[in-house]
């Protein structure tokens, strides 16, 4: 799993490449580029979430690989789902409830002689926590699931 530092470490890159380019990505998704597009709560759940302690195996590789694509993961996002906030705990940080995206990410296979043989792909939610500022903010990646279909060759 990726270390908490390093994940910060992610953030704070990706915040910056947006504030850099002044481009906008998945607006329904992400509508602050001026850096606070990753919440401040994003490192800590995506690495110590009830979700992520309860996955094993090739899941678990997956969802921290998937940390290096997430600004890729939020443009390609599709399938907006909007839950009520149930939980008391989150009233204060996700007020207006959630939304859940799905997204998908490839992950390569490599041969022994360390050349690309297949990739993996594997589907992914996003959530996006709906907060009281009125802005959207990513929360976690969760339901990591690899594809049962034929991998893609390079």
């Amino acid at each position: 799993m990726i270390s908490y530092l390093a994940l910060l470490d992610v953030c704070k890159q990706i915040n910056d490449s947006a504030r850099s380019k002044k481009q906008q990505r998945n607006v329904s998704v992400i509508q602050d580029i001026d850096g606070n597009n990753i919440g401040d709560d994003l490192p800590s759940e995506y690495s110590g979430s009830k979700y992520t302690h309860s996955i094993k195996g090739t899941n678990a590789k997956a969802k921290a690989n998937a940390v290096q694509g997430i600004p890729e993961m939020i443009e390609i996002t599709v399938g907006k789902h909007f839950r009520e906030n149930k939980e008391s705990k989150h009233w204060r940080n996700a007020m207006y409830g959630w939304y859940r995206y799905d997204s998908r990410f490839a992950i390569p296979v490599y041969r022994d002689d360390e050349e690309v043989e297949r990739y993996n792909i594997f589907h992914a939610s996003l959530i996006v926590r709906y907060s009281e500022d009125g802005k959207l903010y990513l929360y976690d990646v969760i339901d990591i699931k690899k594809e049962t279909s034929n991998p893609i060759e390079p």
